[in-house]
């Protein structure tokens, strides 16, 4: 869901939920690979993390990459400003194609799964009509197509094989 921050109404917010069949350790640990990203990016934008691996993550932490946006490459630059595994993580752009851009992750214990939740809070250059033209549907695409490739790498997994 997208829709306008209601603190700041020149601002958006992105809610997304998934629940993961898998404990919250496996999860928070995937997401703690920020290489992991380029997995879960649809192919069109062309991301790439810049950072050599391993990325040490921790409060503070710098991570570039790479996007294309409608065929013009922007270098993108995050700084990791909340750590609490296997809570939470939160990542701030520090250059990039947003004025602004904090994307909360949280991981929520539910018996044997986890609740996954992003929390993005991002204004964009050109105001409502860039939001409403561009930007809007390009992350509903992108969040869809992190939706789908999460639930296809946590799948669970059965035996099929037959009883002798």
């Amino acid at each position: 869901m997208i829709d306008r921050n209601p603190i700041d109404r020149k601002a958006y917010r992105l809610v997304a939920e998934q629940c993961l069949p898998v404990l919250r350790d496996e999860v928070f640990r995937f997401f703690s690979d920020a290489t992991q990203l380029e997995n879960i990016t649809p192919r069109w934008l062309k991301f790439s993390v810049l950072t050599p691996s391993p990325i040490p993550m921790h409060t503070g932490a710098l991570i570039d990459y790479r996007i294309w946006l409608r065929g013009i490459p922007i270098r993108w630059r995050t700084k990791i400003t909340k750590w609490e595994p296997p809570d939470r993580f939160a990542d701030e752009q520090v250059s990039g194609p947003y004025r602004f851009w904090r994307h909360e992750h949280t991981f929520h214990k539910i018996g044997g799964n986890t609740l996954v939740r992003d929390r993005v809070n991002y204004s964009v250059p050109g105001g409502a009509w860039v939001h409403s033209c561009l930007v809007k549907s390009d992350l509903h695409r992108i969040f869809a197509f992190r939706h789908r490739t999460l639930a296809e790498i946590f799948r669970p997994s059965f035996d099929t094989a037959s009883p002798a």
